[in-house]
């Protein structure tokens, strides 16, 4: 019985010490590796007591019920470098309550436990960007993403898409004089990843005042770009794409005016394509019939106009340019372009500056021959039953004075008529506030351009700032740029002034960088560039006020 327990001590010894001897050979001994998965939380806060509560969903499947505040962990764990994208899948119902997700998408190296899911937030969040007035960019490598990377600051004019992915991509805008170099027009394109929260320089330069290099209409290119601008608009179309269309700044000469060129930008090619409009500046374009498509129909030359997509039909208003005369003021003219067809329609309004609103009363009357009057810079934003609104701009008078508009009207895309909502008829009035937060028939946001605005995921508009009229009655004092915050209910036909200060020229509370805090507000301002994010969050970037900008900020509502 002896020899066989000693070979089984020897055998013992041996499986005891073969990694350290395998170590001692050069060789290294690990177990098996399995795989690694990390946990997908945050917390939840400020919930009042709901039958059901709220339920949660992560990358479209994993779905989550929270009936209290306090911190939460998904059922499912994500592979390391996994994709996690917190969502509301479901609202609290009794009582009805709005939760939104921030911080809800990226990618796993950790445990994740910094989500935040909460109800009536109402706070700011400093992003990006620097509290120091006139901060040029820093462009890193073109294509690659970096921490460091950052828009320069822009006064005016910036164009801005959220693409398919949930993407905030930037284009132009405009550098008031700081020094000889740096004062002028922009054509660089950016694009900021949430998840990472960096920034991307796409394409276009980083000096301004460069000309437009157009190629071959309707062909992609390496080179092609559009000239540097302020003031153009912007849309997405379904399959991703970017457009842009006008604006004040550079033609394919060098020569500065208002621009009528019509862009697309392949964000899977990475090229620009010159789909339509001229190479060249201040032209009066081809208005045609009204009503009547026709292909070598093109707006004139403008800047400052506003435009919306509604299903593949872009509706694209007024702006300060070229009437079919040559004549550059306010304009009133509305057009209707269909991406299918690469065709504009001439629809409405004036092929002549400076035509006066016709506003049928009472409000909430739709007429044939309801007009919003000539302006410039207004507001515009799509409702869920696929309607234009607009709200606001100003008109510059012969004398080159300003008035500016507080009216709010509806256009139906399918009656194609429009209806005066909302607001005066009058010119620059101040701002009726109310209660902070309280819907009411008498609030009504003062008169503005050149304003931020959003469409949040239920259908309701907000706008913020721009510069105008605050609540006071003094004429020596209350016009300026504006920092408050307001929604209009689409249902009620009724604002709410949400956050931010009555008076003007308020100067910004920064936080801290990446943390929403009450007391958090940007500074007023005017002329910046504005996004919504898939959980219905807002952004604002950059414009102009007592300081020139940089800074990226997200309200959380």
């Amino acid at each position: 019985m002896r020899t066989p327990f000693r070979f089984l001590i020897l055998w013992l010894a041996i499986v005891v010490a073969l990694p350290f001897l395998l170590s001692s050979c050069g060789s290294s001994y690990s177990a098996p590796p399995g795989p690694i998965t990390y946990t997908i939380g945050g917390t939840l806060t400020n919930l009042a007591a709901a039958s059901g509560g709220v339920i949660l969903q992560d990358n479209g499947g994993d779905n989550l019920t929270l009936t209290a505040n306090g911190a939460f962990t998904f059922h499912t764990a994500v592979a390391t470098s996994g994709a996690y994208a917190v969502t509301v899948l479901t609202q609290p119902s009794s009582p009805a309550q709005t939760c939104a997700v921030v911080k809800g998408t990226g990618t796993a190296s950790a445990n994740v436990t910094n989500i935040a899911v909460d109800r009536g937030h109402n706070e700011w969040e400093w992003m990006s960007g620097s509290k120091v007035s006139g901060q040029t960019g820093t462009y890193g490598a073109l294509g690659v993403a970096a921490a460091t990377n950052v828009p320069g600051f822009r006064n005016f004019g910036a164009v801005s898409w959220t693409d398919t992915s949930g993407n905030l991509w930037l284009f132009g805008g405009n550098e008031l004089p700081l020094t000889p170099t740096n004062s002028g027009d922009l054509n660089d394109l950016w694009k900021y990843n949430i998840a990472s929260r960096q920034w991307t320089w796409v394409s276009g330069s980083s000096s301004v005042n460069q000309n437009g290099i157009y190629g071959v209409i309707n062909t992609a290119a390496p080179n092609n770009v559009p000239g540097s601008r302020d003031s153009a608009v912007s849309w997405i179309d379904s399959i991703g794409n970017l457009w842009l269309f006008g604006g004040e700044g550079n033609d394919s000469t060098g020569a500065i005016g208002y621009l009528n060129d019509l862009w697309e930008y392949s964000v899977s090619m990475n090229m620009w394509i010159w789909q339509g409009g001229s190479k060249l500046a201040n032209q009066n374009g081809s208005f045609g019939m009204p009503g009547v498509a026709d292909a070598s129909n093109v707006p004139s030359a403008r800047g400052f106009s506003t435009v919306q997509n509604i299903s593949g039909q872009v509706w694209l208003f007024g702006g300060f340019g070229n009437d079919s005369a040559g004549t550059q003021d306010n304009l009133n003219d509305l057009w209707e372009y269909t991406i299918s067809t690469r065709i504009w329609t001439w629809m409405g309004g004036s092929n002549l500056v400076d035509e006066v609103g016709v506003y049928t009363l009472p409000k909430g009357t739709a007429a044939p021959a309801n007009i919003p009057g000539s302006r410039y810079s207004p507001a515009t934003w799509t409702d869920t039953l696929g309607n234009f609104w607009l709200f606001g701009g100003s008109h510059q008078n012969v004398d080159l004075s300003i008035d500016s508009f507080n009216d709010l009207w509806e256009f139906s895309t399918v009656s194609k008529e429009w209806t005066w909502m909302n607001g005066s008829n009058a010119l620059d009035q101040i701002g009726i506030y109310g209660t902070q937060g309280t819907a009411a028939s008498g609030n009504t946001p003062g008169a503005r351009s050149d304003l931020f605005s959003w469409t949040d995921p239920s259908g309701n508009f907000w706008l913020f700032g721009g510069f105008g009229y605050d609540s006071t009655v003094n004429p020596a004092t209350n016009l300026g740029d504006l920092s408050d915050l307001w929604e209009y209910s689409v249902s009620t036909n009724t604002w709410t002034w949400k956050n931010g200060p009555k008076v003007n020229d308020q100067l910004a509370t920064f936080g801290t960088l990446g943390q929403l805090a009450p007391g958090n507000i940007p500074e007023a301002r005017e002329g910046g560039a504005s996004w919504t994010d898939a959980s219905g969050n807002l952004w604002l970037f950059a414009g102009s006020g007592a300081d020139s900008f940089n800074d990226l900020w997200m309200y959380f509502p």
